[in-house]
């Protein structure tokens, strides 16, 4: 049975039985600071199973997209060298929000195994939680396991906690016999005999505090079968890799390096982790993870370099993963078909990462080598723990290279140093994961509902729900003083989606406020930020809410100029573009998008001109509120990090642009009146960022603009025609002048020769930019050269030392230089073939020459 007929087959069997198919979230969590990925199908429920958000379904399933490889489920040292583990997987899931419990979810569960999948009743066997009564007695006396075959186990295996505190519960797995034959139990952790293939999760109490359990008004269930091992059991496959849309990939890596898997199992490891690295990397880029240096950018950079590496393993010495990437979209398209929308940046961003890998992977060697000589000639054997760390967190220099290349060379590594080093790194990175603080800030909101009146009307009535200064509630806000309040309907908008909050006005029988700033914690809720002008506000007051009409307006054209801005970006550059990020205000809008390259200067003035041509259409914008379903079978664009409930709110510019958005939009296109891309640039790899203007501040954006080119025109003294033409005369002037004045200093100076090598110690009367050019100057006349030369500027002592690189082998000019500049009371450094110093001392300008010399006796 193929992977693909296993979702199917799953998803239709609880559909018939009253569950909602739920399309997969993205990888990335939307507001949950505490996870770094999507790591189980139930992280979109979590609101629902907390009680803070209500569906329209009390039944679910979904087929869902997860990543363990970083934060508290990090599995990624462990990939490859298992059968089983992963860092991109998927889990079939069935919930209920107080619907059934604990016998429906067994039933469901073991018809499902036996009827539908058909696998045999006397192989499958389980555990429940030791004091489980309730879930023992179904699976015995209702479904006929014999008691033999259920093994009661502890806390630690078969008791699911969201956290601390909050709802948990006890869990029951079922196993299947892998090996029949062999001789072991399913309370031995190293028993391979069974292979545990879906989890159901009883979630019926709530954790206190103190550690107390209280049952749980409505218990719900949640569970995981991973699709990796149900389709390994179903191919009859005795390892996830082998199923049929993981074991293609393998194979592409085998008919790339002429090896067979299978033949070597530490060849084998490297296998698996290609194989399953790319599947990760793909789904990672086209949910809009990039590289970087932190947070899940640094985990997806990890996970490119740890396959890269494995693939030099095999023998593959330049990138190779991105053209693997169109073989991933290929295998998993049927159920994920963005993955063919952005596969050109997947490949793109994957070879340039590639790229960036193989010469950080030199410079680290290269440092790596220089560490181990300098122990070398300390007479150290143990190479510092700290060290290593660096070379691995800042240059990406891989451990078991660093391992490998110490005992080819007699060293050791301190790995308990390194080990603390890493640990130091993990706490920073969980602590910058975990959102306390933004946690501890929502907590004060919560219960509090507000009902948002914005998008019909920008003034409206509402009755203080609730005052804050600080963390604490006040019955009230006198003038001068600045808090929060909570209104249970509002016209403000809170900031959300990229586009800034709502400021106006709070008026009262007592007082007036001005709102600074609104904000959104949370679905429900919205937040004024006010001072007040006049008066008191008070607790459960009435007040007329006014939002500043022409500041909303602005922001009202700001926001719908971004959507016809993506469509058109994507129309010219292609439909890998995505938008990453926006900031929609009144004076400007910033817009991020996926692209791998700069855009000419031709392709922005087609964005420019299609977008414009989209606003004189004067298009109608139409907000329409249907299901998520429906808006993407309508070709509704949805965005990345974004959460999407059941019903969306969806906003087309006539038939030019559909897009989910929760904004406030103008009422036809033309409203906008001129759209205007002011800046364009790099914000990291495979991310471009445009800043535009409309409306208003368009016009205001061009009379300055204009004002600057007057001016211009006056200081030049040349019509506005020709303004390009006199500047470029005027820059070619400049660097004939530089170039008069930068003129190599010609020195009638014989080099002293040292071992074969032409040796010249020079003072000049000069400046810093002639003695770089000497150096270069002698260097290139007379190779192989070690060149110093020495000058004063502003009385203080400088140096300038070069070397031809047929000598870096031998002594580097870096090293050279920190030496030689101790004799004019300073210090310096620079590359193995250039340096640089300063110092205090210049009567030990003719000391640092000699000493230059003597050192090249004695190290040439």
């Amino acid at each position: 049975m193929r992977s693909h007929e296993i979702r199917i087959k799953f998803l239709q069997f609880f559909a018939q039985r009253g569950h909602t198919i739920v399309p997969s979230s993205s990888l990335v969590p939307t507001d949950d600071p505490t996870l770094l990925f999507t790591n189980a199908g139930m992280n979109q429920f979590k609101d629902v199973f907390l009680g803070l958000e209500r569906r329209s379904y009390t039944r679910a399933t979904s087929v869902q997209k997860c990543m363990r490889a970083g934060g508290k489920h990090n599995d990624l040292e462990v990939v490859g060298h298992t059968h089983r583990h992963h860092t991109f997987f998927e889990m079939l899931g069935n919930f209920s929000f107080g619907d059934y419990f604990k016998e429906q979810a067994i039933e469901y569960a073991w018809e499902l195994l036996t009827q539908v999948f058909h696998l045999p009743p006397e192989r499958l066997w389980i555990t429940v939680f030791k004091d489980d009564e309730e879930a023992f007695r179904i699976w015995n006396e209702k479904i006929g396991v014999p008691a033999e075959k259920i093994a009661r186990m502890g806390e630690k295996d078969n008791f699911w906690a969201m956290g601390d505190t909050g709802p948990c519960g006890p869990c029951s797995e079922i196993h299947y016999e892998l090996h029949p034959e062999k001789d072991c139990s399913l309370q031995d952790e190293n028993c391979d005999r069974f292979l545990e293939l879906w989890n159901l999760v009883f979630m019926q109490f709530n954790r206190d505090e103190n550690g107390q359990l209280h049952p749980l008004p409505s218990p719900s269930i949640d569970t995981g079968m991973g699709l990796e091992r149900i389709a390994s059991v179903l191919q009859g496959k005795f390892s996830n890799f082998d199923i049929d849309i993981i074991r293609p990939l393998i194979e592409a890596v085998e008919e790339r390096t002429g090896l067979n898997y299978g033949e070597n199992e530490e060849l084998d490891v490297s296998f698996r982790v290609v194989a399953d690295h790319i599947r990760a990397i793909a789904f990672l880029i086209s949910d809009g993870v990039l590289p970087s240096n932190e947070g899940r950018g640094y985990v997806l950079r990890r996970i490119i370099r740890r396959a890269y590496r494995h693939g030099r393993k095999l023998g593959i010495y330049e990138p190779f993963l991105y053209s693997l990437a169109p073989l991933v979209a290929s295998l998993m398209h049927e159920q994920y078909p963005e993955l063919k929308d952005s596969l050109q940046l997947v490949e793109k961003i994957t070879r340039m990462e590639e790229q960036r890998f193989h010469r950080t992977l030199t410079v680290g060697m290269e440092k790596y080598e220089e560490l181990l000589e300098k122990l070398r000639q300390k007479g150290e054997k143990l190479i510092p723990g700290e060290e290593v760390f660096v070379l691995y967190d800042t240059f990406g220099f891989p451990l078991d290279f660093a391992e490998e290349l110490a005992r080819e060379r007699g060293f050791t590594i301190d790995m308990k140093g390194f080990e603390e080093k890493m640990a130091e790194q993990r706490r920073r990175a969980r602590s910058a994961w975990k959102g306390y603080e933004e946690a501890e800030e929502k907590r004060k909101y919560e219960g509090f509902k507000t009902r948002f009146v914005g998008y019909e009307t920008e003034e409206g009535e509402g009755k203080i729900l609730a005052i804050f200064k600080g963390k604490e509630k006040a019955p009230s806000l006198k003038e001068g003083e600045e808090g929060e309040v909570i209104l249970d309907q509002t016209p403000f908008y809170g900031e959300a989606g990229g586009q800034v909050g709502d400021t106006g006005w709070l008026i009262s029988s007592s007082g007036k406020a001005k709102v600074i700033d609104t904000k959104k914690p949370s679905l429900d809720t919205v937040v004024h930020m006010v001072k007040v002008e006049a008066g008191e506000i008070k607790q459960g007051q009435r007040v007329e809410a006014r939002v500043d009409r022409e500041r909303r307006w602005a922001i009202r054209r700001h926001h719908t100029a971004t959507h016809i801005l993506h469509k058109a970006l994507r129309t010219v550059l292609g439909p890998h573009v995505r938008q990453s990020g926006s900031v929609v205000e009144p004076e400007r809008l910033r817009f991020d998008f996926t692209h791998y390259e700069k855009p000419s200067r031709q392709e922005l003035k087609e964005v420019e001109r299609i977008a414009n041509q989209a606003v004189l259409q004067d298009y109608p914008v139409i907000t329409e509120v249907v299901s998520f379903e429906e808006a993407v079978r309508r070709g509704a664009m949805a965005l990345f990090h974004e959460k999407y409930g059941d019903k969306v709110r969806m906003v087309s510019v006539g038939n030019f642009s559909r897009e989910l958005c929760g904004g406030t939009h103008v009422r036809r296109s033309g409203e906008i009146g001129l759209i205007k891309i002011i800046s364009e640039e790099s914000v990291s790899a495979g991310v471009r960022r445009i800043e535009a203007v409309a409306g208003l501040a368009a016009l205001s954006w061009a009379q300055k603009l204009e004002g600057s080119v007057k001016e211009l025109q006056e200081r030049v003294g040349v019509p506005f025609s020709s303004i390009a033409e006199h500047v470029e005369k005027l820059k070619a002037q400049l660097k004939e002048a530089r170039k008069k004045k930068a003129a190599p200093l010609h020195v009638d100076a014989k080099p002293e020769v040292i071992k074969g090598v032409n040796v010249f110690a020079l003072k000049i009367e000069g400046s810093r930019e002639e003695a770089h050019n000497l150096v270069d100057q002698l260097r290139k006349k007379h190779p192989p050269a070690a060149v110093l030369v020495a000058y004063l500027r502003d009385g203080r002592p400088s140096l300038v030392l070069g070397l031809t690189e047929d000598l870096t082998g031998k002594i580097k000019a870096g090293d050279l230089i920190k030496e030689v500049a101790k004799e004019i009371g300073g210090g310096g450094g620079g590359r193995p073939s250039f340096a640089e110093a300063g110092g205090r001392n210049p009567q030990g300008i003719g000391k640092a020459l000699e000493k230059f010399r003597n050192i090249l006796r004695e190290k040439l």
